[in-house]
């Protein structure tokens, strides 16, 4: 039996000190949705223990009604999937829902809100501490990322607690794009005209949690959780953990510095939110006053296997003009096998550092800022993100520092890439002289420079780099002689998998 515990998608290293170069002034330098509904087979249950940071045990009691609303975004070789549970019965502290998958090839591979189990085709997703209680027409949202092979067909019919959901369902869409207008609490971001937003045509995964609807979650700045800062919630965590530990966090602002360290790997940051913004941890620290670049964080996530799901990661330092060395990073991740999803993160220059040693995979995710805002010298996979310069003077997005004996560098991969003006966005410029970033199948707005969208930095030539781009559209994504595009055969060695897969055959898409 194939047990999958509860844990969501998605991602530092505090101990380098040095600037990254001086400050650089402000210069112009398929997926498919599918929604159904369906009643029930497998209805199993007994006592069972989540990870939300405390063990709880449950005792599930029988519905009466139920119905079932299962919502899928699909891609070639995966999918996620939300699934909205409501009760049309008596009360219940305790539930089970079960469903049958209709290929054989289908397969859970990590899901939220719930503790799932498969055994062949047969799943059964058992609540958590915080959703076990549902009310006479409440309802409960779970979900999982899944992969399939031959087909991926949605299941015919669902249980819960063992009674067969033959209701009327409520009607399922997918939770909005994360859009860069946000509070003040969160982000320095002024509001942006309708023209300047990312664009809201795509389709995104579903917000993978609901607000916590009974039971304490790990950790909430009022009180009415188990820690006050998600930093405590951290340290309570034994060193050299080796199973997954999910610390819910209740939707407020976290004004902390927060770290995962390299002896606590399998750590999962999960907003209760309906969307990413509700939970948001934010500081300020830039980099002349804090030791460096590297240091000046809001989040540093270190443990390998670290997962951020539906929250925001912002450093809201404003970048003013009048102060030097203004790097001022969102995340620093040095953490292996990280996965980020339904995340937003939100800074000016330097937002999101992924280190030599770090592969990540980012999912359905939002990263906004104004310079490199995207850099270092690991292994990114950025796929179905909306990526945001926020600055009318444009800047490069990537800076990457690919070590020449590796393959692999930045992917971004059928996203969208948008801006507060046109035509003045680089896709990136070389920190390292073998920087390799790929924008594949992805929309490129007319915020990009489209004569010259890569550039020189500190004595690297972009010419000698490995930038490629392959099969982009928009009004971005014209070709010509300072734009190589990658071959259909070279492009098959590319891909978000080859990536990702390193000498451990890590594949966190399915």
């Amino acid at each position: 039996m194939n047990v999958v515990q509860v844990h969501e998608n998605p991602c530092g290293a505090r101990n380098q000190s040095s600037v990254r170069g001086p400050a650089r002034p402000a210069r112009s330098s398929g997926l498919k949705s599918r929604t159904t509904t369906g009643a029930g087979l497998i209805g199993v249950l007994a006592g069972v223990t989540a990870l939300t940071g405390l063990a709880t045990a449950t005792t599930a009691q029988a519905a009466t009604g139920c119905a079932v609303t299962y919502t899928t975004n699909d891609w070639p070789g995966g999918f996620t999937a939300a699934i909205t549970i409501q009760n049309l019965g008596s009360a219940i502290n305790g539930w089970t829902l079960g469903f049958t998958f209709p290929d054989s090839g289908q397969k859970v591979d990590t899901g939220w809100s719930a503790t799932f189990s498969q055994s062949g085709q047969n799943v059964t997703a058992t609540n958590v501490d915080y959703n076990a209680a549902i009310a006479t027409g409440g309802s409960v949202s779970i979900g999982f990322n899944g992969s399939w092979s031959g087909s991926n067909p949605t299941p015919a019919s669902f249980t819960l607690n063992g009674v067969t959901c033959t209701g009327s369902t409520i009607t399922s869409s997918p939770t909005p794009s994360p859009t860069p207008t946000l509070s003040p609490s969160a982000s320095p971001t002024p509001t942006l005209s309708p023209s300047a937003s990312p664009s809201p045509t795509r389709s995104p995964s579903p917000s993978p949690t609901p607000s916590p609807t009974s039971g304490k979650p790990t950790v909430a700045a009022d009180g009415t959780g188990t820690y006050r800062t998600v930093q405590a919630a951290i340290d309570a965590v034994a060193s050299g953990n080796s199973s997954r530990k999910v610390i819910t966090i209740k939707p407020g602002t976290y004004r902390e510095i927060v770290t995962i360290p390299a002896n606590k790997p399998y750590i999962t940051l999960q907003g209760l939110g309906s969307s990413p913004g509700d939970v948001v941890i934010v500081d300020n620290h830039y980099a002349g006053g804090n030791g460096g670049t590297f240091n000046s964080a809001t989040a540093f996530v270190n443990g390998h296997d670290s997962a951020l799901t539906n929250l925001t990661i912002s450093n809201d330092y404003v970048e003013d003009g009048t102060t030097v060395n203004q790097q001022a990073v969102a995340l620093n991740l040095n953490a292996d096998r990280a996965v980020l999803s339904n995340v937003r993160l939100l800074g000016d220059q330097d937002t999101f550092l992924i280190n030599d040693s770090a592969r990540t995979y980012v999912k359905s995710s939002y990263i906004e800022g104004t310079v490199d805002f995207i850099f270092g010298g690991g292994t990114a996979v950025l796929n179905d993100c909306d990526i945001y310069e926020k600055r009318s003077s444009g800047a490069p997005i990537t800076a990457a520092r690919t070590d020449a004996a590796k393959t692999y560098g930045f992917l971004v991969y059928r996203s969208r890439i948008t801006g507060a003006a046109g035509n003045t966005t680089q896709l990136g410029r070389p920190w390292g002289p073998s920087a390799q970033v790929l924008y594949r199948e992805s929309s490129l707005s007319s915020t990009i420079k489209t004569s010259q969208p890569w550039t020189d930095m500190s004595g690297n030539s972009w010419k000698n780099a490995r930038f490629f781009e392959y099969k982009n559209t928009g009004a971005g994504a014209t070709v010509n002689s300072n734009r190589p595009q990658m071959s259909d055969s070279q492009a098959s060695n590319y891909t978000p998998q080859k990536y990702l897969a390193g000498s451990d055959g890590w594949n966190p898409i399915g």
